[in-house]
């Protein structure tokens, strides 16, 4: 068939400049699935409601069946003189069952369109990531419960603060992406509602049922207002935000992984299929995978700015700069999918050091706070219980020593309240089981932290 499904109007061709410039079939075909299932529902309430009769249903539907079927098997020709997904489908049932093809558009725009098979396509996406973001969480929590009393140093400012539980440590990513999770989930949510029916802007003067197409279509309801429902992105943009933040994530336990398996550090020992070699020296092991996952993260902020900077200000209801909305998205998607399976990988496969780690916990004093905290059992207010463990703490470095080297004399010049009892409260392994409050890094703090994720898990799955 020559020429454009909508070239009435006009008296001369598209430049082939212009054809090329919008055209979005290159990366919308993405959606040929979609816009076939939503075009289904669409034919079927138009017979359902009497718009066209059921021997014109049953030409579209057969036509549209085997549009499917072509795609699937790979044989359906896409082109940029088709414009999108849209008017290439269209177009190839015109084809195959002349004028009656054109009926299907009945009540229907592009704008709408568009927009329902963005929705559908990103429900399923979505849906996808919760599962990855599951299996995620449930790695985490195994590693917690097989390296449960694994000490090793926390820090604050990269600096030595106190010693905690490696599985203390891991678990603080649980709630990471748990709250992840429970972002997707809330946009999935939102995301939720057909605007198929909306039409171009202002609906249509046919007797549609909206309430059909959206549970036909597996949707919560249609949406309410036509002109808001053409020119929404917030799906889109939400999206991109959970994206962008649950990838924060990803980077900064990469940033970690990095740092943390370097020889400087050697608490961790990352998994070799995961990691590459120098082409110059032999020694190398780079952990290549978690840079890839730091480095992609500026990609996925960006894609979010985009669209975003797209959108802001654009008039009601369509316009053709939210063409743009697709290529990020599909973009984000993937790499963080990719990323998030990588990182799940790698946690667990990851082996510990743990004398390593163990050996680290000690250096740099990490027990003052439990020095000062032993002072203030004893009536000390803290202010002057910090200031005396700090005295005590430079004379520990001023004579090469540490804290626990120091004799009891020695230690009671710098306040009386010490007893022998102080070495108990400033060890390593005290000071770890000593952190009982709620949240905190004593093993009977994480067992209880990882029985509730767990049970956030086995509910999220069933």
């Amino acid at each position: 068939m020559a020429g454009k499904l909508w070239d009435g109007r006009f008296s001369t061709k598209v430049d082939m400049l212009a054809e090329e410039f919008g055209a979005s079939i290159d990366f919308d075909s993405k959606l040929a699935q979609y816009d076939i299932e939503g075009s289904l529902a669409h034919v079927e309430m138009l017979k359902k409601q009497g718009i066209i009769t059921n021997e014109d249903f049953n030409k579209i539907f057969s036509g549209l069946m085997q549009i499917k079927d072509d795609i699937n098997q790979g044989i359906f020709m896409f082109s940029k003189q088709d414009e999108d997904i849209h008017m290439a489908i269209e177009k190839k049932l015109i084809d195959l069952l002349g004028q009656v093809g054109g009926k299907l558009h009945t009540a229907r725009s592009r704008n709408d369109q568009v927009a329902v098979d963005i929705k559908m396509y990103l429900i399923d996406e979505i849906k996808d990531t919760l599962r990855l973001l599951l299996y995620m969480m449930e790695t985490i929590v195994d590693k917690a419960k097989t390296e449960l009393d694994v000490i090793m140093p926390g820090y604050t400012h990269l600096q030595t603060a106190q010693p905690i539980l490696f599985s203390h440590y891991i678990m603080a990513y649980f709630q990471m992406f748990k709250r992840d999770y429970l972002r997707f989930s809330d946009c999935l949510e939102r995301t939720n509602y057909s605007p198929l029916g909306a039409c171009a802007l202002a609906g249509t003067s046919f007797n549609i049922d909206r309430d059909f197409t959206a549970k036909k279509l597996g949707f919560i309801a249609p949406t309410v207002n036509s002109l808001d429902s053409v020119s929404d992105r917030d799906f889109i943009i939400e999206t991109l935000s959970c994206i962008s933040i649950s990838q924060m994530h990803l980077s900064r336990l990469s940033e970690e992984m990095i740092i943390f398996s370097s020889h400087e550090f050697s608490f961790f020992t990352l998994p070799g299929e995961f990691c590459t070699g120098s082409s110059i020296m032999p020694q190398k092991v780079n952990p290549d995978m978690c840079e890839l996952v730091r480095g992609k993260t500026g990609r996925i902020y960006g894609n979010l700015i985009t669209v975003l900077t797209m959108m802001k200000g654009l008039p009601l209801a369509y316009n053709k700069d939210m063409q743009e909305d697709k290529e990020p998205l599909f973009d984000s998607l993937k790499n963080y999918k990719n990323c998030l399976e990588i990182m799940n990988n790698i946690i667990a496969k990851t082996r510990l050091n743990h004398a390593k780690m163990h050996k680290a916990s000690k250096i740099g004093e990490p027990t003052a706070t439990d020095l000062a905290d032993y002072l203030v059992r004893k009536n000390l207010p803290f202010r002057q219980a910090h200031k005396i463990t700090g005295k005590i703490v430079t004379y520990a470095m001023n004579e090469g020593t540490t804290m626990s080297n120091i004799d009891l004399d020695t230690l009671k010049t710098f306040s009386h309240l010490i007893e022998k009892d102080v070495y108990e409260f400033i060890t390593v392994e005290n000071s770890v089981n000593s952190k009982k409050s709620y949240g905190g890094t004593s093993p009977d703090s994480v067992k209880y932290q990882i029985k509730e994720a767990k049970k956030f898990l086995d509910e999220a799955i069933s």
